[in-house]
């Protein structure tokens, strides 16, 4: 936001990007609650407004916020020449950044073959990451650290989190909000899958969270992802694969 992000929309504000682009709604009142809505005025100064959830990406697009330099995209991300990045572009950099990976950690007769037909032991030099894998990556983290602030940090006995979950919902049901999922069975289901065959319990058990300064007692959480990758084929560790210690 500080940095990449600034740069680009000072460019394309310097370029007049914006205000070549066809249309553009200033938005004006944001709300809050169940159904946020939005309230906008247009380039002639019409207003207007609609529901937030009703909007699709591409009207998305044309939402801009009031920045100290003029008009910028309320889009978070932006490309390089400061317009919104299209849903679809996204497959696109991470292809872009997992072949660097394989530039720089494979070996030229190993890159002429195709990564779903590689050897698994070629396949493991090199991390390898989607859109979906950010996605589940964020959902296991979520479900490890809430876990922990529950049964570590604030020392829950099973009474207290039965209560806690009854005020806010336990931990499953906290990461299906974060992930927008309509059903927790859904979440449980598709993104935790790799692994649902660990005794996660007991891993979560002997983990604790760091201070800051290191970890508490037990297990850093940096080591409970590091053992969940050791024992599921479906998690990378990146600074294994690249041998970092820590």
């Amino acid at each position: 936001m500080a940095s990449e992000r600034a740069w680009a929309v000072r460019r394309a504000q310097a370029a007049g990007r914006y205000e070549r682009l066809p249309e553009i709604r200033l938005l004006t009142k944001v709300t809050r609650g169940p159904k946020p809505k939005v309230e906008w005025v247009d380039r002639d100064g019409v207003a207007g407004g609609r529901e937030l959830g009703l909007l699709g990406w591409r009207e998305r697009q044309w939402l801009f916020l009031d920045g100290p330099e003029g008009p910028e995209p309320a889009w978070l991300w932006l490309t390089e020449q400061g317009l919104p990045m299209l849903p679809g572009r996204w497959n696109g950099v991470f292809r872009s950044a997992n072949l660097r990976c394989d530039e720089v950690l494979l070996a030229p007769v190993e890159r002429v073959v195709k990564r779903e037909l590689r050897l698994a032991e070629v396949r493991g030099k090199s991390p390898y990451a989607t859109p979906h894998a950010a996605r589940h990556s964020f959902a296991l983290y979520m479900l490890i650290v809430l876990n922990q602030l529950m049964e570590t940090r604030y020392g829950l006995t099973a009474a207290d989190r039965r209560d806690f979950a009854l005020l806010f919902g336990d931990p499953w049901w906290l990461v299906k909000t974060l992930l927008g999922h309509a059903d927790v069975e859904v979440t449980k289901r598709h993104y935790l899958a790799p692994v649902a065959h660990l005794q996660l319990e007991s891993i979560l058990a002997t983990a604790e969270i760091t201070d800051g300064q290191g970890a508490v007692g037990g297990e850093g959480i940096d080591d409970v992802f590091t053992r969940l990758a050791r024992e599921t084929a479906g998690i990378q560790d990146v600074d294994t694969l690249l041998g970092v210690s820590g």
